[in-house]
């Protein structure tokens, strides 16, 4: 019994890609190796592998691009126009908020290029070639000048890239910026050239009450109303290259952008999204699966409980502070609710048992094998990962301190031992620090409120031997009284406001320096990070080896079956179909939602939840224009059995054509253990219907303008 169980197991395991469609964040690059167009094609695709990426012609790859430092985005038109999430853009909207103009809250549609909005530290990157280096990493490991450890070491890898890139003969290289990364575990390393441009405007957006609805309450939930979208345009200068912020740029004109479908969707409809998912672990151990559950997830979630506690209460007192955390606030609270959903989900879809049942498969295929190496490795992996977790449980606990309590981040990259080589020097240092005291970002008491929860709650997480000895002083010091402590750290810094600089101005010295008690804190933690960081890179050097070794086995068990190396925010593709799901006995639920779920949902008395009038005059007169469903209802949100995780928000959602049906923004609420291991029954992609986009832009905001330029498909 227990042999044949296992065979079984290891076919499954080694299904053939077709089996598993939906399963797959899949490299671009290895389309045709993992012939990857016959189980698209069987599914609804018509496109060929060259119309969705070819190395030397206009293909959709070259409509799609990073937007910011962490999602994607599209180019919709001849000129520039980018699609992606509200949320993506959240950040760079509230930095040009303000009471006078709060365009979180009232939203904004410009009428002219001349309206659109330079935005700050904002980036749209395009892939421009992508090549497997993998020959060349793997020649340097065997002739010695590459360690197996150096080969997973990103300081290591970036310069190899610069040596690469240097040497390289490609046209455009001024414009061009190489990265170096592993694969699948280290199997494979592909060298990627990205093309950056740093000049992009905000086009339009809607408000907090469409593109937030249902805020934190109905994040990573369906049933969904959320209109999670936002306009921008990237512009370039004359030529078309990448040129900063100048008021003679030229919206950017780009050899391919995508056209727009208003045919809508149908259940089984075949759906294709292209973007950057950040991170996935799929072949993690039983044994790591519980490290995230409890070294990673359960600290975050404790010390991000404190936080939000305080800032949500001080955003509903105030609406300047409303503007300067509403960003914040979006991000400190989605990875907080996606911990807590993970280590549930991790539960109820018995994820554990599931990893521990093929490591039993792995297994009996290397001993059936007689390969040593790969018959202890899975033991190697799980040793190493029992001595690491209490530090990583610590690492966890530094780095949101670090994240939360801003005056100690602050201060740790606005001060420095060697600051004080000249009085000029003294000044453009202080300067920078009074200017982040007072940057429209922070606010000193809201962040002395969050340090007086977080700061105790370390303390009452760790042991006195696992803790800063400054800490354990301070502790002792005020008999317990952390908050006594941090008054005095927020008062008398000198970094806490314009008094207390210029009076260290006057007479700077390292001393006084030395004795702030901000500087102080921040040595503390910085020096505990460093330690910390300093164990998980030893820690890395002996784990990277062993996933390199255990993936590699688990690739030749599949006897050949195609596996999608874990995400790494580089750009990928995933298909599947529109799908509804059961998330429990009894339930189901439909595959999109309409504007009716928004009135259902409607409460005046919460801020998630309030409907603009504009938007319930439109629900009430039905005027939907030509973006209606056939019954007359307006469609908002849909479902599809894509592979997704972080990154891939702003993706865009494409029919069978390749032609845009909706922006991808959430995946759901029972199946975020996704991430570690794929459940092809409960995974689903929460889209946005791009009729309820065009629909916002249009008949909501009057910007009729941002549809015109739109290549749109009845």
């Amino acid at each position: 019994m227990k042999k044949t169980f296992l065979t079984l197991l290891i076919a499954a395991i080694a299904l053939p890609a077709q089996l598993l469609a939906d399963e797959g964040m899949w490299l671009l690059q290895l389309m045709r190796s993992h012939n990857l167009e016959k189980p698209m094609r069987e599914l609804g695709l018509e496109l060929t592998a060259d119309d969705i990426y070819a190395p030397d012609a206009p293909s959709l790859k070259d409509a799609i691009g990073i937007f910011g430092g962490g999602c994607t985005g599209e180019i919709v038109s001849p000129n520039g126009l980018i699609l992606t999430n509200h949320h993506c853009g959240y950040s760079y909207i509230q930095q040009l908020s303000a009471v006078e103009h709060n365009y979180l809250r009232d939203g904004f549609w410009s009428q002219s290029y001349a309206e659109e909005l330079p935005c700050k530290d904002i980036n749209f990157t395009f892939v421009s070639e992508i090549k497997d280096v993998t020959d060349d990493i793997n020649k340097r490991i065997a002739d010695g000048t590459l360690t197996e450890q150096e080969s997973f070491n990103g300081t290591v890898l970036a310069g190899i890239a610069a040596e690469m890139f240097d040497a390289d003969s490609i046209e455009g290289k001024q414009y061009l910026s190489p990265e170096l990364l592993p694969y699948f575990e280290g199997n494979k390393y592909f060298l990627v050239y990205y093309k950056k441009y740093t000049d992009v405007r905000l086009v339009g957006t809607p408000p907090n009450s469409i593109g937030k609805f249902g805020g934190e309450t109905d994040n990573w939930m369906w049933p969904r109303h959320t209109g999670d979208f936002s306009v921008f345009r990237v512009y370039g200068d004359s030529l078309g290259n990448p040129a900063p912020y100048s008021d003679k740029n030229i919206p950017l004109s780009t050899p391919k952008y995508l056209n727009i479908s208003l045919a809508g969707i149908e259940y089984n409809d075949f759906a294709m999204i292209m973007g950057f998912p950040g991170s996935t672990s799929r072949y993690l151990t039983g044994e790591e699966v519980k490290h995230r559950m409890y070294s990673q997830n359960e600290p975050r979630i404790a010390m991000r409980d404190a936080s939000l506690k305080i800032i949500r209460e001080e955003m509903e007192k105030d609406e300047a502070v409303n503007i300067q955390y509403a960003s914040k606030m979006a991000r400190i609270s989605n990875y907080w609710k996606n911990s807590i959903g993970m280590n549930k989900a991790i539960v109820d879809n018995k994820v554990v048992e599931t990893k521990l049942e093929k490591e039993a498969a792995f297994k009996a295929f290397a001993q059936k094998a007689g390969n040593k190496e790969y018959e202890n490795v899975v033991e190697k992996i799980n040793a190493a990962i029992n001595g690491r977790s209490r530090s990583e449980y610590l690492m966890t606990l530094v780095t949101e301190i670090i994240s939360n309590v801003e005056f100690v981040y602050r201060n740790m990259h606005t001060t420095s031992d060697t600051m004080f080589n000249n009085i000029e020097h003294v000044k453009k240092q202080a300067e920078g620090i009074y200017s982040w005291i007072h940057n429209r970002d922070y606010n000193h008491n809201v962040d002395r409120r969050v340090a007086k929860e977080i700061l105790p709650l370390y303390i009452s997480l760790t042991t006195e031997e696992e803790r800063p000895a400054l800490l354990n002083e301070i502790n002792k010091k005020y008999k317990g009284n952390i908050a006594k402590y941090v008054d005095n750290v927020y008062d008398n810094s000198i970094m806490s406001g314009e008094k207390n600089l210029k009076k260290f101005l006057k007479k700077p010295t390292q001393k006084a320096l030395d004795k702030d008690p901000a500087t102080q804190l921040r040595k503390a933690i910085w020096a505990k990070y460093r330690e910390l960081a300093a164990e998980r890179a030893e820690f890395d050097s002996v784990i990277n080896p062993l996933h390199k070794t255990y993936l590699k086995g688990l690739m030749e068990m599949a006897e050949g079956a195609p596996m999608a190396p874990d995400a790494n925010f580089t750009m990928r593709l995933t298909y599947g179909s529109v799908k509804a799901y059961q998330p429990k006995d009894g339930v189901t639920y439909n595959h999109y939602t309409t504007l009716n779920g928004v009135m259902e949902k409607e409460d005046s008395t919460n801020s998630e939840f309030t409907v603009p009038a504009r938007l319930k005059e439109l629900y009430l007169a039905k005027d939907y224009g030509r973006y209606a469903l056939p019954n007359g209802d307006m469609p908002v949100a849909f479902l599809t059995t894509n592979d997704i995780t972080g990154g891939n928000s702003g993706s865009p959602v494409m029919n069978a054509r390749g032609e845009l049906i909706g922006l991808a923004f959430d995946g759901n609420w029972e199946s975020l253990s996704s991430d570690i291991n794929f459940n092809t029954k409960l995974q689903r992609c929460i889209n946005v219907d791009i009729r309820y986009v065009l629909f916002i832009i249009e008949k909501f905001g009057g910007c009729k303008r941002i549809v015109d330029e739109m290549n749109i498909v009845e």
